[in-house]
């Protein structure tokens, strides 16, 4: 009895010490970065925790991105994975676009001032850490103005990689914990960039902080020579363009970078777009939003849209009023220096005087696939931005043997999709989803990212799993 008594002691003991070293791991700063309650919230109590402010890249430029972290809601925080979310553009907010009408918890209401959950949110199954990237880029900044006018690829990964090593300081419970990084569209350059770098600097360490295990892209900048073969070549099969047009721009565009692309190709473009009208050129079979300009901007500058029941073309609209309310940056503790600037879905300075665009990402593809870093790539197939046979080009350049031939995957006994499984790479598209595939089809969405979680393949009905 008494050995039993010393025993249950001493378990208590051991479960204070350790209750005690995890409340140790709660920093200061991490602790003034928690959001309590955010304007137009719809539920008092949430079954996850939300994060959200600033972490300084370079302190001499007076460098600072911003990011919003929020935790896992379907298994527990302390052991599910850490995911990075990225969106493009370059120059558009990964806090507007990812968290807000893609994968994130909630959806901004048409009134611009309410939210309303979202029931495939991706923090289902992990931890999303959604970042601002680069210096200009939502609530991100920079107190040196050259910053905003000098961005580029090179610089977008280091400061990036920055902030990382230094969130993981106020945020010590996610070292070593599984780390993924994902994006989409222009973060076809960001995320296979960070991934190069984080890899490398792994190298030779044993137990890295960064625990980095793969990364996931869809509609992804991958190769500019093969995505512009397969966007003319989706154009014209699509419809969109005439012959003619679809021969000129094989002509002055093929060998262009697609971030500076020539004199010629830019005006063969603008008689395409012209042929193309009035669509939305991320998914070419919803309605645009006619509410202001912005599906002209759109066009132009290659941006974001959407699809499932309930459809809303003008969701930029109210989450761009929700994030400029005084009240909504004091709860995300934003806009502390008081950028004299309102808040925009995509910031016009950074993307028009990018600096670096590399033309390929496949030499990183091809590094990291032979490093034994996962890969997956998706791909909405109503996007004409960056489609799907652009994709499936870039992808076929790298001559990967195939594991498992072209197969249909099934989401509720209905096709959801393709897949092809390379060695060292999975291609998934997601059938009727636009550029952004978690807005246009949420739930196949969620069920691609626990898939690619797992490194499971996706699911085939089971007659053609026999088959196989």
């Amino acid at each position: 009895m008494a050995a039993t008594t010393v025993l249950a002691a001493m378990l208590v003991v051991l479960s204070c010490c350790a209750a005690s070293a995890a409340a140790a791991t709660v920093t200061a700063a991490a602790k003034a970065d928690r959001i309590d309650r955010l304007p137009g919230q719809p539920a008092a109590n949430l079954n996850f925790s939300m994060y959200s402010g600033y972490v300084t890249v370079d302190a001499g430029a007076g460098r600072a991105l911003f990011y919003w972290l929020i935790e896992s809601s379907g298994v527990p925080a302390k052991t599910a994975p850490l995911v990075l979310w990225l969106n493009g553009g370059p120059g558009c907010s990964s806090v507007g676009y990812g968290a807000t009408e893609e994968l994130g918890a909630f959806r901004v209401n048409a009134d611009g001032r309410t939210l309303s959950l979202n029931p495939y949110a991706w923090n289902k199954v992990a931890n999303i850490l959604f970042l601002d990237s680069p210096a200009g880029v939502g609530y991100s900044y920079s107190n040196t103005s050259s910053d905003l006018y000098g961005a580029g690829d090179n610089k977008t990964a280091h400061d990036s990689y920055a902030f990382l090593i230094n969130w993981l300081e106020r945020f010590p419970q996610y070292k070593y914990r599984d780390f993924y990084i994902a994006g989409e569209s222009y973060a076809g350059h960001y995320v296979p960039q960070l991934s190069q770098l984080v890899y490398r600097n792994n190298k030779g360490i044993k137990k890295a902080v960064l625990n980095f295990k793969g990364f996931m892209v869809g509609n992804a900048v991958i190769d500019d020579y093969h995505d512009y073969i397969g966007t003319f070549e989706y154009w014209w099969s699509h419809g969109l363009i005439s012959d003619d047009t679809y021969e000129k721009l094989g002509l002055a565009c093929k060998y262009d970078v697609a971030e500076h692309p020539s004199q010629k190709c830019q005006e063969i473009t603008e008689v395409a777009a012209a042929e193309q009208g009035d669509i939305d050129p991320y998914n070419i079979y919803a309605s645009p939003c006619k509410k202001t300009s912005l599906q002209k901007r759109r066009m132009i500058r290659g941006r974001t849209p959407w699809l499932p029941r309930g459809y809303d073309p003008c969701t930029e609209l109210y989450f761009t009023k929700y994030y400029n309310l005084p009240e909504v940056q004091k709860a995300f503790h934003a806009n502390v220096t008081g950028i004299p600037y309102p808040w925009v879905a995509c910031s016009d300075p950074v993307y028009d005087y990018w600096k670096d665009s590399p033309r390929s990402m496949l030499p990183i593809y091809r590094e990291l696939i032979s490093a034994g870093v996962r890969i997956w790539v998706f791909s909405g197939d109503t996007d004409s931005v960056v489609p799907l046979t652009a994709t499936r080009h870039s992808i076929d350049a790298l001559s990967l043997p195939t594991v498992t031939n072209w197969y249909p995957w099934y989401d509720d006994e209905e096709v959801g999709g393709w897949c092809q499984v390379y060695k060292g790479l999975t291609l998934v598209t997601v059938r009727g989803a636009g550029h952004e595939v978690p807005l246009h089809r949420p739930r196949q969405g969620l069920k691609l990212f626990e898939h690619f979680l797992q490194d499971e393949p996706m699911p085939k009905p089971v007659d053609l799993v026999q088959s196989f």
